[in-house]
């Protein structure tokens, strides 16, 4: 029954963990639970991934708002229901024009300045309009209006009374408590650069958007039968699966030219015209160190990745740029014929099982630098060459002083008390009502993600659309850019 649930990468709006949204739904007595963030899928994948844990059955979705207005709630039928959300979200942008270098709250510059009031036709995607704005008069197939708890006093004396086979339970949670609400108010006029007392009530959320036990949402729908039977039906239609851990296949590009077989024999030619370089009078210890590397890099299914590495190198070298590869990729000969790397693990007696062996799952990782004057034309280099690619996100969190600095200006502080504030150098019986406050607060809301940024050369190539897994926004750099980080990849 929670079709619209929001962690706190609802940015500057929401204030619960993804995994404490999903303890809460156990201990409240829910078997399945809508992630729904606003504008934002960066909690998606850890979300499905912490499902398991918890036994809960995940859905995922996104909130579809301009500003703090909701317009319609996007629910995965399937994974491809959750991709063409994922190209909805991060399409709003582009038809925008813009280009921002954070995804900041719910906007200001964001990725909301182009939501229309009506979804697109989701063919693999339920759409729930809110009860409480919504206008229209027809409904498509795939399409609902979402009754919060607020909303039934009104609905019995509305006309969707008597089109109850269109009504779902749609009741919002943003936060656990009162003093959650107070943090989200907090949040909402940080994301709105005015005082508290000045925050519009049309830029919050309602008080009442808060977890309830299932016992207690069934209860107050209690009267409405077929709205309970509706949302059960069309959550049992929503499953959406991902498949984690070190047994997983690769998310990566399976094959660098047509297929896994050509990539081998071009490894293979490479191999012998690096041999030439690398070692002009080659004996057997190297030769069987490179069949052993190529069969294990094979089997393994790795060669797209060397061969990435090495034509990513190869244009750095055509074009003069200096690189270096370094860490545990210096152990492999294969990646030192190919000169993604510089070091000889033969003279130095460095072993390949470091890098890669029979046990490892999860892909190997070589650590090339590049100079800041040359990594801008690398990156436009890669962006043109592939196809499902995409910068790697990093999340801003706000942090004691400057949590302490946003808040302070909230309440309306002058600014030599927020000094005093934010250095930490006080004593708590000279503070008044509102200073505590500041540090009450500010205690609640440090570590939340407050926007994103971009990672300084993460790059993820798959060979499934990006937006299979995620959907991405436009940093000043003008590459679409995950809302993810680089530990969820």
């Amino acid at each position: 029954m929670l079709t619209n649930t929001h962690s706190y990468y609802s940015l500057r709006y929401g204030t619960i963990k993804p995994q404490d949204l999903l303890k809460l739904s156990v201990e409240a007595g829910y078997a399945c639970m809508a992630l729904t963030d606003i504008n934002n899928t960066s909690a998606g994948l850890e979300f499905v991934r912490l499902s398991k844990k918890y036994n809960i059955k995940p859905i995922l979705g996104v909130d579809f708002r301009k500003n703090a207005t909701q317009k319609y709630v996007a629910l995965a039928k399937n994974n491809l229901g959750f991709q063409e959300i994922c190209e909805h979200l991060g399409a709003k942008e582009v038809r925008a024009g813009t280009r921002v270098s954070t995804i900041e709250g719910l906007g200001r510059g964001g990725l909301d300045s182009a939501q229309p009031d009506q979804a697109p036709h989701f063919s693999n995607s339920f759409v729930i309009y809110p009860f409480s704005s919504f206008e229209g008069t027809r409904l498509k197939k795939h399409e609902f209006i979402g009754i919060h708890t607020d909303d039934i006093s009104r609905l019995r004396f509305s006309k969707w009374n008597k089109k109850q086979h269109k009504l779902v339970v749609m009741h919002t949670i943003s936060f656990r408590n009162k003093r959650e609400f107070n943090a989200h108010r907090l949040l909402r006029s940080i994301d709105n650069n005015t005082l508290l007392s000045k925050l519009p009530k049309s830029e919050e959320g309602r008080p009442t958007d808060l977890f309830l036990k299932k016992e207690d949402l069934l209860e107050a729908f209690e009267d409405f039968p077929q709205i309970i039977e509706n949302t059960q039906d069309l959550i049992d239609q929503c499953a959406i699966n991902f498949e984690f851990g070190t047994e997983a296949q690769h998310k990566n590009l399976h094959s660098f030219t047509n297929s896994v077989e050509e990539d081998f024999e071009l490894v293979k030619t490479l191999c012998a015209e690096g041999l030439t370089y690398r070692y002009p009078n080659a004996d057997e210890t190297i030769h069987e160190r490179i069949n052993k590397e190529l069969e294990i890099i094979r089997d393994k299914d790795f060669l797209s990745y060397f061969l990435i590495n090495w034509d990513m190198c190869e244009y750095a070298r055509s074009q003069g740029y200096f690189h270096v590869g370094r860490g545990s990729g210096a152990n492999s000969i294969v990646a030192y014929l190919l000169r993604i790397t510089d070091v000889d693990p033969i003279e130095l007696d460095l072993y390949f099982e470091r890098f890669i062996n029979l046990y490892r799952k999860n892909p190997p990782d070589f650590d090339i630098d590049f100079s800041w004057t040359d990594r801008d034309d690398v990156t436009r280099y890669l962006f043109e060459k592939y196809d499902n690619i995409a910068l790697i996100a990093t999340y801003s969190t706000f942090q004691y002083r400057a949590v302490v600095r946003e808040l302070g200006k909230v309440f309306g502080l002058p600014k030599h008390e927020i000094d005093i504030l934010s250095s930490g150098k006080f004593r708590m019986e000279n503070l008044d009502q509102l200073s505590k406050l500041v540090l009450k607060y500010s205690t609640l809301i440090q570590e939340f993600p407050n926007h994103l940024s971009v990672h300084a050369g993460g790059i993820l190539i798959s060979q499934k659309p990006i937006e299979y897994y995620t959907a991405t926004f436009m940093p000043p750099k003008g590459y679409p850019t995950t809302h993810f980080d680089m530990v969820s990849a």
